[in-house]
Protein backbone atom coordinates (compact mmCIF):
# COMPACT_ATOMS: atom_id res chain seq x y z
CA UNK A 1 0.00 0.00 0.00
CA UNK A 2 0.67 3.39 -1.00
CA UNK A 3 1.40 6.37 2.15
CA UNK A 4 2.94 4.26 5.33
CA UNK A 5 1.68 1.21 6.56
CA UNK A 6 0.18 1.08 9.35
CA UNK A 7 2.78 -0.62 12.54
CA UNK A 8 -0.11 -3.16 13.82
CA UNK A 9 -3.38 -4.46 12.29
CA UNK A 10 -5.62 -4.99 14.74
CA UNK A 11 -7.79 -7.61 15.33
CA UNK A 12 -11.20 -7.80 14.32
CA UNK A 13 -12.63 -8.26 18.20
CA UNK A 14 -10.33 -5.21 18.53
CA UNK A 15 -11.41 -2.94 15.48
CA UNK A 16 -15.39 -4.16 17.06
CA UNK A 17 -14.01 -2.29 20.19
CA UNK A 18 -12.25 0.81 19.47
CA UNK A 19 -14.73 1.60 16.78
CA UNK A 20 -17.74 0.89 18.84
CA UNK A 21 -16.19 3.07 20.97
CA UNK A 22 -15.74 5.73 18.29
CA UNK A 23 -19.66 5.48 17.05
CA UNK A 24 -21.01 6.10 20.88
CA UNK A 25 -18.80 9.02 21.36
CA UNK A 26 -19.14 10.69 18.12
CA UNK A 27 -21.18 14.04 19.03
CA UNK A 28 -20.24 17.23 18.05
CA UNK A 29 -20.10 17.04 14.28
CA UNK A 30 -16.90 16.11 11.57
CA UNK A 31 -14.51 17.95 13.34
CA UNK A 32 -15.11 16.62 16.54
CA UNK A 33 -15.38 13.32 15.13
CA UNK A 34 -12.27 13.33 13.30
CA UNK A 35 -10.29 14.71 16.23
CA UNK A 36 -11.91 11.74 18.01
CA UNK A 37 -10.33 9.40 15.67
CA UNK A 38 -7.40 10.70 15.24
CA UNK A 39 -6.65 10.47 19.14
CA UNK A 40 -8.01 6.78 19.06
CA UNK A 41 -6.19 5.90 15.65
CA UNK A 42 -2.92 7.91 15.74
CA UNK A 43 -2.34 8.72 19.05
CA UNK A 44 -3.42 6.68 21.24
CA UNK A 45 -2.51 3.60 18.76
CA UNK A 46 -0.24 2.57 16.17
CA UNK A 47 -2.97 2.03 13.78
CA UNK A 48 -2.40 4.55 11.22
CA UNK A 49 0.34 7.21 11.08
CA UNK A 50 -0.20 11.37 10.17
CA UNK A 51 0.43 11.20 6.77
CA UNK A 52 -1.94 8.38 6.07
CA UNK A 53 -4.58 9.59 7.89
CA UNK A 54 -4.74 13.37 6.75
CA UNK A 55 -4.34 12.20 2.89
CA UNK A 56 -7.34 9.82 3.72
CA UNK A 57 -9.06 12.85 5.42
CA UNK A 58 -8.35 14.80 2.00
CA UNK A 59 -9.65 11.87 -0.06
CA UNK A 60 -13.13 11.73 1.91
CA UNK A 61 -13.76 15.64 1.60
CA UNK A 62 -13.33 15.26 -1.97
CA UNK A 63 -16.11 12.55 -2.23
CA UNK A 64 -19.83 13.80 -1.33
CA UNK A 65 -21.56 12.03 1.89
CA UNK A 66 -20.40 12.11 5.42
CA UNK A 67 -16.65 12.66 5.64
CA UNK A 68 -15.96 11.28 9.17
CA UNK A 69 -17.76 8.23 8.18
CA UNK A 70 -16.25 7.50 5.00
CA UNK A 71 -12.86 8.82 7.24
CA UNK A 72 -13.60 5.98 10.25
CA UNK A 73 -14.56 3.60 6.67
CA UNK A 74 -10.86 4.43 4.88
CA UNK A 75 -9.16 3.35 8.44
CA UNK A 76 -11.03 0.17 8.98
CA UNK A 77 -10.30 -0.88 5.05
CA UNK A 78 -6.89 -0.26 5.46
CA UNK A 79 -6.57 -2.10 8.81
CA UNK A 80 -8.71 -4.93 8.03
CA UNK A 81 -9.75 -5.20 3.80
CA UNK A 82 -13.85 -4.69 2.85
CA UNK A 83 -14.71 -6.57 5.86
CA UNK A 84 -12.88 -4.25 8.61
CA UNK A 85 -14.20 -1.33 6.30
CA UNK A 86 -17.83 -2.58 7.21
CA UNK A 87 -17.25 -2.98 10.76
CA UNK A 88 -15.69 0.41 11.10
CA UNK A 89 -18.39 2.96 8.77
CA UNK A 90 -21.32 0.66 10.32
CA UNK A 91 -20.62 1.27 13.91
CA UNK A 92 -19.90 4.98 13.35
CA UNK A 93 -23.29 5.01 12.22
CA UNK A 94 -25.90 2.14 14.12
CA UNK A 95 -25.39 3.91 18.16
CA UNK A 96 -26.75 7.35 16.19
CA UNK A 97 -29.21 5.56 14.01
CA UNK A 98 -30.75 3.22 17.29
CA UNK A 99 -31.12 6.76 19.25
CA UNK A 100 -33.33 8.31 16.28
CA UNK A 101 -35.38 5.39 15.61
CA UNK A 102 -36.33 5.48 19.91
CA UNK A 103 -36.54 9.53 19.48
CA UNK A 104 -38.80 9.30 16.34
CA UNK A 105 -41.25 6.77 18.66
CA UNK A 106 -41.03 9.38 21.96
CA UNK A 107 -42.02 12.44 19.13
CA UNK A 108 -44.35 10.49 17.32
CA UNK A 109 -46.04 9.35 20.84
CA UNK A 110 -45.71 12.90 22.52
CA UNK A 111 -44.72 15.72 20.48
CA UNK A 112 -47.85 17.40 20.33
CA UNK A 113 -48.61 18.14 23.96
CA UNK A 114 -47.98 21.80 24.48
CA UNK A 115 -45.07 21.34 27.09
CA UNK A 116 -43.45 19.01 24.58
CA UNK A 117 -44.12 21.92 22.12
CA UNK A 118 -42.71 24.84 24.05
CA UNK A 119 -39.45 22.56 25.02
CA UNK A 120 -39.10 22.09 20.96
CA UNK A 121 -38.96 26.03 20.54
CA UNK A 122 -35.96 26.08 23.04
CA UNK A 123 -34.15 23.52 19.89
CA UNK A 124 -35.21 25.32 17.28
CA UNK A 125 -33.35 28.36 18.72
CA UNK A 126 -30.67 27.02 19.33
CA UNK A 127 -30.61 25.52 15.71
CA UNK A 128 -30.60 28.46 14.34
CA UNK A 129 -27.66 29.76 16.29
CA UNK A 130 -26.02 26.09 15.33
CA UNK A 131 -26.34 26.40 11.57
CA UNK A 132 -24.97 30.40 12.23
CA UNK A 133 -22.25 29.22 13.90
CA UNK A 134 -21.52 26.82 11.24
CA UNK A 135 -21.77 29.91 8.41
CA UNK A 136 -19.42 31.54 10.31
CA UNK A 137 -16.89 28.56 10.99
CA UNK A 138 -16.45 27.57 7.40
CA UNK A 139 -16.68 31.06 6.10
CA UNK A 140 -13.66 31.89 8.13
CA UNK A 141 -11.90 28.78 6.99
CA UNK A 142 -12.50 28.76 2.92
CA UNK A 143 -13.70 32.51 2.01
CA UNK A 144 -10.06 34.01 1.99
CA UNK A 145 -9.56 36.34 -1.26
CA UNK A 146 -12.46 37.67 -3.57
CA UNK A 147 -13.18 34.64 -5.29
CA UNK A 148 -14.55 32.78 -3.30
CA UNK A 149 -16.71 35.27 -1.66
CA UNK A 150 -18.25 36.04 -4.71
CA UNK A 151 -19.06 32.06 -5.04
CA UNK A 152 -20.52 31.92 -1.86
CA UNK A 153 -22.88 35.16 -2.33
CA UNK A 154 -24.05 33.93 -5.91
CA UNK A 155 -24.44 30.57 -4.50
CA UNK A 156 -26.69 32.20 -1.26
CA UNK A 157 -28.67 34.13 -4.11
CA UNK A 158 -29.28 31.11 -6.45
CA UNK A 159 -30.88 29.35 -3.58
CA UNK A 160 -32.62 31.96 -1.95
CA UNK A 161 -33.75 34.22 -4.81
CA UNK A 162 -34.16 31.77 -7.82
CA UNK A 163 -34.61 28.77 -6.16
CA UNK A 164 -31.87 26.77 -8.44
CA UNK A 165 -31.68 22.79 -6.75
CA UNK A 166 -28.71 22.26 -4.71
CA UNK A 167 -27.12 20.00 -7.17
CA UNK A 168 -27.15 22.14 -10.14
CA UNK A 169 -25.42 24.76 -7.46
CA UNK A 170 -22.96 22.45 -6.71
CA UNK A 171 -22.43 21.08 -9.90
CA UNK A 172 -21.52 24.56 -10.96
CA UNK A 173 -19.25 25.53 -8.98
CA UNK A 174 -17.39 21.86 -9.19
CA UNK A 175 -17.02 22.65 -12.93
CA UNK A 176 -15.81 26.30 -12.76
CA UNK A 177 -13.16 24.94 -10.08
CA UNK A 178 -12.21 22.37 -12.07
CA UNK A 179 -11.82 24.39 -14.95
CA UNK A 180 -9.36 26.84 -13.19
CA UNK A 181 -6.09 27.05 -13.76
CA UNK A 182 -3.78 24.51 -11.24
CA UNK A 183 -2.21 26.74 -8.79
CA UNK A 184 0.10 23.72 -8.19
CA UNK A 185 1.54 20.20 -9.34
CA UNK A 186 1.41 16.90 -8.08
CA UNK A 187 4.08 16.14 -5.86
CA UNK A 188 4.15 12.27 -5.17
CA UNK A 189 4.42 9.55 -7.16
CA UNK A 190 1.07 8.14 -8.71
CA UNK A 191 1.50 4.67 -8.82
CA UNK A 192 -1.34 2.56 -7.75
CA UNK A 193 -1.48 -0.82 -6.57
CA UNK A 194 -2.58 -2.58 -9.12
CA UNK A 195 -4.06 -5.45 -6.61
CA UNK A 196 -5.98 -3.59 -4.94
CA UNK A 197 -7.24 -1.35 -8.13
CA UNK A 198 -10.44 -3.22 -9.13
CA UNK A 199 -12.69 -0.09 -9.83
CA UNK A 200 -15.21 -1.54 -12.51
CA UNK A 201 -15.72 -4.46 -10.54
CA UNK A 202 -16.40 -2.76 -7.32
CA UNK A 203 -18.27 0.37 -8.36
CA UNK A 204 -20.71 -2.54 -10.10
CA UNK A 205 -21.26 -4.93 -6.93
CA UNK A 206 -21.53 -1.89 -4.83
CA UNK A 207 -24.12 0.14 -7.32
CA UNK A 208 -26.38 -3.17 -7.23
CA UNK A 209 -26.54 -3.63 -3.77
CA UNK A 210 -27.08 -0.13 -3.36
CA UNK A 211 -30.04 0.48 -5.89
CA UNK A 212 -31.36 -3.23 -6.79
CA UNK A 213 -33.69 -2.97 -3.23
CA UNK A 214 -34.77 0.86 -4.36
CA UNK A 215 -35.94 -1.07 -7.86
CA UNK A 216 -37.26 -4.19 -6.22
CA UNK A 217 -39.88 -1.30 -3.49
CA UNK A 218 -40.58 0.42 -6.90
CA UNK A 219 -41.61 -3.40 -8.54
CA UNK A 220 -43.53 -4.26 -6.29
CA UNK A 221 -45.85 -0.87 -5.62
CA UNK A 222 -44.40 0.59 -1.92
CA UNK A 223 -44.72 4.05 -3.08
CA UNK A 224 -43.97 6.22 -0.23
CA UNK A 225 -40.84 3.56 0.54
CA UNK A 226 -39.86 3.53 -3.15
CA UNK A 227 -39.90 7.86 -3.51
CA UNK A 228 -38.00 8.19 0.24
CA UNK A 229 -35.44 5.55 -0.99
CA UNK A 230 -34.72 7.58 -4.42
CA UNK A 231 -34.87 10.82 -3.08
CA UNK A 232 -31.98 10.17 -0.71
CA UNK A 233 -29.95 7.85 -2.97
CA UNK A 234 -30.25 11.43 -4.95
CA UNK A 235 -29.16 13.23 -1.79
CA UNK A 236 -26.21 10.98 -1.34
CA UNK A 237 -24.69 11.75 -4.44
CA UNK A 238 -24.66 15.70 -3.96
CA UNK A 239 -23.71 15.73 -0.01
CA UNK A 240 -21.06 18.05 -0.27
CA UNK A 241 -20.43 19.95 2.49
CA UNK A 242 -22.02 18.60 5.61
CA UNK A 243 -25.52 17.58 6.20
CA UNK A 244 -26.59 21.66 6.77
CA UNK A 245 -25.67 22.05 2.93
CA UNK A 246 -28.10 19.52 1.63
CA UNK A 247 -31.23 20.85 5.02
CA UNK A 248 -32.21 23.20 2.15
CA UNK A 249 -32.81 20.93 -0.65
CA UNK A 250 -34.18 18.25 1.97
CA UNK A 251 -36.66 20.82 3.39
CA UNK A 252 -37.69 21.51 -0.48
CA UNK A 253 -38.23 18.03 -1.43
CA UNK A 254 -39.75 16.55 1.80
CA UNK A 255 -41.87 19.10 2.75
CA UNK A 256 -42.98 21.36 -0.35
CA UNK A 257 -42.89 19.18 -3.19
CA UNK A 258 -44.22 15.61 -1.14
CA UNK A 259 -45.69 17.31 1.82
CA UNK A 260 -44.23 14.34 3.61
CA UNK A 261 -43.81 15.96 6.67
CA UNK A 262 -44.49 19.83 8.21
CA UNK A 263 -41.72 22.97 8.34
CA UNK A 264 -42.35 22.78 12.21
CA UNK A 265 -41.46 19.25 11.89
CA UNK A 266 -38.48 19.64 9.79
CA UNK A 267 -36.70 21.59 12.07
CA UNK A 268 -38.00 19.36 15.15
CA UNK A 269 -36.14 16.82 13.33
CA UNK A 270 -32.70 18.57 13.19
CA UNK A 271 -32.76 19.74 16.49
CA UNK A 272 -32.67 16.22 17.25
CA UNK A 273 -30.27 14.92 14.91
CA UNK A 274 -28.36 17.54 16.93
CA UNK A 275 -28.59 15.09 20.02
CA UNK A 276 -26.83 12.06 18.80
CA UNK A 277 -24.12 10.61 18.23
CA UNK A 278 -22.90 9.94 14.41
CA UNK A 279 -23.24 12.39 11.15
CA UNK A 280 -25.89 14.65 11.33
CA UNK A 281 -26.94 13.11 8.14
CA UNK A 282 -28.92 10.79 10.47
CA UNK A 283 -31.44 13.44 9.94
CA UNK A 284 -33.02 11.48 6.64
CA UNK A 285 -33.51 8.52 8.63
CA UNK A 286 -35.88 10.43 11.53
CA UNK A 287 -37.56 12.73 8.04
CA UNK A 288 -38.20 8.99 6.39
CA UNK A 289 -39.09 7.77 10.21
CA UNK A 290 -41.74 10.43 10.86
CA UNK A 291 -43.23 10.68 6.88
CA UNK A 292 -43.47 6.37 7.88
CA UNK A 293 -45.19 7.07 11.51
CA UNK A 294 -47.72 9.93 10.02
CA UNK A 295 -48.37 7.98 6.76
CA UNK A 296 -49.07 4.05 8.57
CA UNK A 297 -48.12 4.05 11.89
CA UNK A 298 -44.77 2.54 13.50
CA UNK A 299 -44.66 -0.14 11.09
CA UNK A 300 -43.94 1.60 8.21
CA UNK A 301 -42.07 4.00 9.89
CA UNK A 302 -39.27 1.39 10.95
CA UNK A 303 -39.49 0.14 7.16
CA UNK A 304 -39.14 4.14 6.03
CA UNK A 305 -35.98 4.16 8.53
CA UNK A 306 -34.08 1.46 7.48
CA UNK A 307 -34.87 2.38 3.39
CA UNK A 308 -32.96 5.92 4.42
CA UNK A 309 -30.42 4.36 5.77
CA UNK A 310 -29.36 2.17 3.32
CA UNK A 311 -30.05 4.73 0.50
CA UNK A 312 -28.02 7.31 2.11
CA UNK A 313 -25.25 5.21 3.51
CA UNK A 314 -24.30 2.43 1.51
CA UNK A 315 -23.04 4.58 -0.95
CA UNK A 316 -20.37 5.89 1.75
CA UNK A 317 -18.91 2.93 1.36
CA UNK A 318 -19.24 2.32 -2.50
CA UNK A 319 -17.29 5.67 -2.57
CA UNK A 320 -14.37 4.43 -0.60
CA UNK A 321 -14.14 1.20 -1.82
CA UNK A 322 -13.50 2.39 -5.15
CA UNK A 323 -11.35 5.46 -4.46
CA UNK A 324 -9.25 4.12 -1.66
CA UNK A 325 -7.07 2.05 -3.86
CA UNK A 326 -6.40 5.46 -5.35
CA UNK A 327 -5.53 7.39 -2.16
CA UNK A 328 -2.38 8.89 -3.34
CA UNK A 329 -3.20 9.97 -6.88
CA UNK A 330 -6.57 11.32 -5.91
CA UNK A 331 -5.57 13.08 -3.30
CA UNK A 332 -2.50 15.03 -4.87
CA UNK A 333 -5.04 16.08 -7.98
CA UNK A 334 -4.81 19.60 -8.11
CA UNK A 335 -7.42 20.11 -10.45
CA UNK A 336 -9.76 18.07 -7.55
CA UNK A 337 -8.60 20.29 -5.12
CA UNK A 338 -9.49 23.29 -6.78
CA UNK A 339 -12.94 22.19 -7.78
CA UNK A 340 -13.51 20.80 -3.65
CA UNK A 341 -12.08 24.96 -3.11
CA UNK A 342 -14.95 26.00 -5.31
CA UNK A 343 -17.52 23.58 -3.70
CA UNK A 344 -17.18 24.65 -0.44
CA UNK A 345 -17.05 28.11 -1.02
CA UNK A 346 -20.65 27.93 -2.21
CA UNK A 347 -21.96 25.47 0.26
CA UNK A 348 -21.14 28.66 2.46
CA UNK A 349 -23.67 30.50 0.95
CA UNK A 350 -26.08 27.25 0.72
CA UNK A 351 -25.71 27.17 4.33
CA UNK A 352 -26.82 30.53 4.85
CA UNK A 353 -29.63 30.24 2.81
CA UNK A 354 -30.75 27.10 5.57
CA UNK A 355 -29.76 30.02 8.57
CA UNK A 356 -32.36 32.43 6.93
CA UNK A 357 -34.76 29.79 5.85
CA UNK A 358 -34.49 28.42 9.65
CA UNK A 359 -34.78 31.69 11.24
CA UNK A 360 -37.73 32.84 9.56
CA UNK A 361 -39.78 30.05 10.11
CA UNK A 362 -38.96 29.48 14.26
CA UNK A 363 -39.51 33.88 14.89
CA UNK A 364 -42.09 34.54 12.78
CA UNK A 365 -45.82 32.88 12.22
CA UNK A 366 -46.68 33.42 8.79
CA UNK A 367 -44.13 33.81 5.88
CA UNK A 368 -45.24 35.53 2.70
CA UNK A 369 -43.91 35.79 -0.97
CA UNK A 370 -42.80 38.09 -3.27
CA UNK A 371 -42.11 37.56 -7.19
CA UNK A 372 -40.52 39.13 -9.68
CA UNK A 373 -40.52 37.09 -12.64
CA UNK A 374 -37.52 34.45 -11.99
CA UNK A 375 -37.19 35.73 -7.92
CA UNK A 376 -39.08 35.06 -5.31
CA UNK A 377 -38.30 36.37 -2.39
CA UNK A 378 -39.82 34.83 1.50
CA UNK A 379 -41.13 38.00 3.51
CA UNK A 380 -41.89 37.41 6.94
CA UNK A 381 -45.66 39.40 7.99
CA UNK A 382 -43.70 41.28 11.53
CA UNK A 383 -47.17 41.31 13.16
CA UNK A 384 -46.53 37.45 13.71
CA UNK A 385 -43.29 37.79 15.25
CA UNK A 386 -43.05 35.46 18.21
CA UNK A 387 -41.04 37.50 21.29
CA UNK A 388 -40.75 34.39 23.37
CA UNK A 389 -38.65 32.92 20.25
CA UNK A 390 -36.11 35.63 19.71
CA UNK A 391 -35.45 35.87 23.17
CA UNK A 392 -34.70 32.14 23.28
CA UNK A 393 -32.41 32.80 20.19
CA UNK A 394 -30.65 35.39 21.87
CA UNK A 395 -30.19 32.93 25.07
CA UNK A 396 -28.76 30.44 22.95
CA UNK A 397 -26.40 32.86 21.27
CA UNK A 398 -25.05 33.86 24.57
CA UNK A 399 -24.44 30.33 25.43
CA UNK A 400 -22.80 29.15 22.11
CA UNK A 401 -21.11 32.14 21.20
CA UNK A 402 -19.99 34.29 24.14
CA UNK A 403 -20.22 31.68 27.01
CA UNK A 404 -19.04 28.98 24.60
CA UNK A 405 -21.19 26.20 26.28
CA UNK A 406 -21.03 22.68 24.42
CA UNK A 407 -24.04 21.79 22.39
CA UNK A 408 -25.84 19.23 25.29
CA UNK A 409 -25.48 21.46 27.62
CA UNK A 410 -26.61 24.51 25.28
CA UNK A 411 -29.84 21.68 24.47
CA UNK A 412 -30.42 20.71 27.55
CA UNK A 413 -30.36 24.51 29.10
CA UNK A 414 -32.46 25.96 25.98
CA UNK A 415 -35.25 22.49 26.54
CA UNK A 416 -35.36 23.94 30.00
CA UNK A 417 -36.15 27.48 29.25
CA UNK A 418 -38.61 26.61 26.62
CA UNK A 419 -40.42 24.75 28.62
CA UNK A 420 -40.33 27.52 31.61
CA UNK A 421 -41.49 29.83 29.59
CA UNK A 422 -44.85 28.11 28.57
CA UNK A 423 -45.42 27.58 32.34
CA UNK A 424 -45.04 30.86 33.41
Amino acid sequence: MQGGAPVVNPSLSELVRVFGRIGLLSFGGPAAQISLMHQELVERRPWLDEQTFLRALSLCMLLPGPEAMQLATYAGWRLRGVLGGLIAGGLFVLPGALVIAVLVGLYAAYGDLPLVQAAFLGIKATVIVIVLQAVLNLSRKTLSGAEPGILAILAFLAIFALNLPFPLIILAAAVWGFSRKPSEQPSVSQNVDTALARPARTAALWLFLWLAPLVLLTLSGQTLLSDLGWFFARLAVVTFGGAYAVLAYMTQTVVENHQWISTDQMIDALGLAETTPGPLILVTQFVAMLAGQLAGGMSLALAAGVVALWATFVPCFLWIFVAAPYLDVIAQRPRLSEALRAITAAVVGVILNLSVWFGLHVLFGTIGKVEFGPISLPIPVFSTLDIAAVGLTCLAGVLIFIRKTGLATTLGIMIGAGAILHLV
